[in-house]
């Protein structure tokens, strides 16, 4: 059996650490990235859900990283943290 590749190591101190794939870092990179992004706006889920037309379940999977975000809805995020405003009057 082949040994996946290890992006970060399981912190031996502590018992329910795991070891972290390359993709489950980017998972985990990607989520807190719409997380930061919509804490950040002080919003909350279901808040930043309905100002910027995204499923709420959808976000809590991203934030929880579930699921990994796709690339287009990461450019999302990143305009959305750079120009929030004007983003929310282009999807009203």
């Amino acid at each position: 059996m082949r040994k996946k590749p290890i992006a970060l190591p399981a912190d031996p101190a502590d018992l329910e650490d795991r070891d972290v794939s390359p993709e489950g870092l980017e998972r985990g990179q990607r989520a807190r990235l719409v997380r930061m992004t919509r804490t950040g706006l002080g919003l909350s889920q279901p808040e930043f859900a309905a100002r910027f037309h995204v499923p709420v379940g959808t976000l809590r999977d991203w934030e929880q990283a579930r699921v990994t975000p796709p690339d287009f809805a990461v450019a999302y995020v990143r305009v959305i943290a750079r120009h929030p405003d004007i983003v929310a009057e282009a999807v009203a």
